[in-house]
């Protein structure tokens, strides 16, 4: 096998979805980790030293899932979930808002909840003390039940946790936390895109009414609706109604594999040109 090319998700995203829709100016990943990607003029990077591209443009990896800041809201569930981590310290928007992390801050919010008001009872149900047992398509599976009776909700509560009989007003409780932590990470989502909006310039009014298409790809965003839907109307509060209705967000399944299939092709065809 001979290797052309090698990029991540982001990227792959990016070309496939810019080879596709030439308005397409970023890629964002929201799936078990979270990354974003822009095109940016190459005369705005100051860490650049080298030859200008001939486009005038350069592709930005952001890596932002390791943005850390003052201004993010971290609870003391975020800040001990990040201190038992792998790698504490580092990943910490990650660690707010993407799919790995999402179901296990829910777990530890109804593990304190428990331990402090007998949520689930007087004793503390064994598994609800195992770190990420509650997944997000769980979390995610329980927030979009609309059953009278949030059938759903318990069935979940049952099958992973081990917690029977629980009541509606149990339920309920347990679907507003999901509600809490997913909006909390879909808004926190939106701010990162707006942020790099705002960085092109795409953010302001005006008669100049570019189209500005953000490619995005991962499960999380495509499979938690309550998610995606919040972050979207986030990102048009955000921005107004004027440069809102400019702005979409494209759904590039598997752009990332496609995208890298692209630039393999490319490169090699690059290569035959310079022979």
């Amino acid at each position: 096998m001979k290797v052309t090319a090698l990029v991540n998700d982001t990227i792959g995203t990016l070309a496939g979805g810019r080879y596709d829709d030439n308005d397409v100016v970023a890629a964002v990943i929201l799936g078990t980790g979270t990354n974003a990607a822009y095109v940016e003029r190459a005369n705005a990077i100051p860490k650049w030293h080298g030859l200008l591209p001939k486009s005038g443009d350069m592709v930005i990896n952001m890596e932002w899932g390791n943005f850390r800041s003052s201004h993010l809201p971290l609870t003391e569930f975020d800040q001990a979930l990040d201190a038992e981590s792998l790698n504490p310290g580092e990943q910490i928007y990650e660690k707010l808002i993407s799919g790995m992390y999402l179901g296990e801050i829910v777990r530890r919010v109804l593990l304190k909840m428990t331990e402090e008001a007998s949520l689930f009872g007087d004793d503390i149900p064994p598994k609800l003390k195992i770190p990420f047992i509650l997944r997000t398509p769980h979390m995610s599976m329980m927030h979009h039940d609309t059953s009278p009776d949030l059938r759903t909700v318990g069935a979940k509560l049952k099958d992973v946790l081990g917690i029977q009989g629980t009541s509606l007003k149990t339920r309920r409780l347990v679907v507003d936390v999901c509600d809490i932590v997913a909006k909390r990470g879909a808004r926190l989502a939106a701010a990162g895109i707006h942020g790099v909006l705002k960085k092109l310039g795409r953010d302001i009014p005006g008669s100049d009414k570019h189209r500005t298409v953000i490619a995005m790809d991962g499960g999380l965003y495509e499979h938690y609706t309550i998610f995606s839907e919040t972050l979207e109307n986030t990102l048009r509060e955000m921005l107004g109604e004027e440069v809102s209705s400019s702005v979409v967000i494209k759904l590039a399944n598997d752009g990332s594999g496609i995208g890298a299939a692209l630039l393999a092709a490319a490169h090699s065809q690059y290569l035959e040109a310079e022979v």
